[in-house]
């Protein structure tokens, strides 16, 4: 394998108990269109009992494209697999596939040529989901260079993406083997943040991303103090990268909605006493760090206010903003001022009591009341049918007062 030229992709393959997914996943790497001269697969067993090892041994012995098989111990997670094919990857490019997922035949041919063109580091190809949901907002077109701050790529972290291998060398990019869970968050973010710009494939599948039918799935697994743990990793990240401000808003959006929100739903209600305290507790020192009203700007009101009892320890009020939400209630909508300031009228809205101000009812981002699409005060527009009404009564009163003349 060290004989063949300098690959354009490594494709870097951790497997735990990966049968028989493994078998589609190698498959769609020997078909990718790039070839197999310019490809090599770094496949790491990481202690399967169900074959994995052995397949992937017959594999690397019959396939063209040259593959080395690293065989370990369970370490636990996907990171020390993945630092491990890191380690010997010698291409250009490097790309981690799970081994439960597979490639659309001209990926890796696209995304390379991206690379090249654009001279970015990091290429997102898009993402189609089977037998379970993908990601969906960053693919409404082909664009050769962005980053973070303009455009969708903060809700796309996964680390099934292609990345320069010099970026991850110069930088020591390793994923963090501590965090059980969001662990390709915190590595893919970094390259993001300190690389030189992304790229973006939507116009072809390059990647299918495979819900496991024994629900096996590694982001399936790990209770809630892991989901605790990867938030807590990601804003610290943010926060150390990205000064205070807009841009810092902007990306915290990500940690706080996508993972910190989902442990207070109404699922909440469900849970014991003890789990709701712990919860909150492990919110504290989050939300004291990096809740800022920029943030809270950015978001929607039910979003807004439920961190909002979180940040202020009113698990009473929050499980009645919870409880309004299991019921599907459709919030008033109000509008106080000259202005027309606009708010959703959740829970304790203008309660005294509750200590919950105004301003986190108000509507800043476009938002819902039941199925109606609410927006903020200053974007809403007049209907056009509205507007020509109105002028018609501008040019019968001008006409009136003329004739008076």
């Amino acid at each position: 394998m060290n004989n063949i030229a300098v690959p354009d992709v490594s494709v870097i393959v951790g497997a735990y108990e990966a049968m028989p997914y493994l078998v589609r996943c190698l498959e769609s790497v020997e078909k990718q269109t790039l070839g197999p001269g310019r490809i090599e697969i770094v496949a790491v067993d990481d202690g399967s009992t169900d074959g994995t090892g052995e397949y992937l041994e017959k594999f690397a012995a019959e396939s063209a494209v040259p593959t080395r098989v690293v065989r370990q111990a369970n370490s636990g997670g996907p990171s020390g697999p993945r630092n491990v094919g890191l380690s010997l990857a010698r291409g250009r490019y490097v790309f981690f596939l799970d081994a439960d997922d597979y490639f659309g035949e001209e990926a890796l041919e696209r995304m390379v040529a991206m690379a090249d063109r654009a001279g970015t580091d990091v290429v997102l190809g898009k993402v189609e989901g089977v037998n379970r949901t993908a990601p969906r907002s960053m693919w409404g077109k082909t664009v050769e260079r962005v980053d973070v701050f303009n455009s969708r790529a903060i809700f796309a972290l996964s680390a099934q993406k292609l990345f320069r291998r010099d970026l991850l060398t110069r930088l020591d990019l390793r994923f963090d083997e501590e965090l059980k869970t969001g662990e390709d968050a915190l590595f893919t973010l970094e390259a993001f943040l300190r690389g030189s710009g992304v790229s973006i494939v939507a116009d072809y599948t390059c990647y299918y991303l495979v819900g496991r039918d024994d629900g096996k799935h590694v982001t399936k697994s790990g209770g809630y103090v892991l989901r605790f743990d990867s938030a807590r990793a990601l804003m610290k990240l943010i926060a150390d990268l990205v000064p205070p401000g807009a841009k810092r808003d902007k990306l915290m959006t990500r940690p706080f909605t996508v993972t910190l929100l989902q442990q207070f739903t109404p699922r909440l209600l469900k849970e014991s006493d003890d789990v709701r305290r712990h919860k909150m507790e492990l919110a504290a020192p989050l939300m004291a760090e990096y809740w800022t009203p920029g943030l809270a700007a950015r978001l929607k009101v039910n979003e807004r206010l439920r961190l909002e009892c979180v940040a202020r320890s009113r698990l009473d009020l929050l499980l009645d903003v919870l409880a309004f939400l299991r019921a599907g209630t459709a919030p008033e909508v109000v509008r106080k001022g000259r202005t027309g300031t606009t708010y959703l009228a959740y829970p304790h809205f203008g309660a005294r009591g509750a200590g919950i101000p105004d301003v986190t009812y108000e509507i800043t981002v476009n938002d819902w009341a039941g199925k109606r699409r609410v927006e903020p005060a200053r974007t809403i527009r007049r209907p056009a049918s509205l507007a020509r009404r109105a002028a018609r009564r501008l040019r019968r009163s001008m006409g009136a007062l003329t004739s008076k003349g």
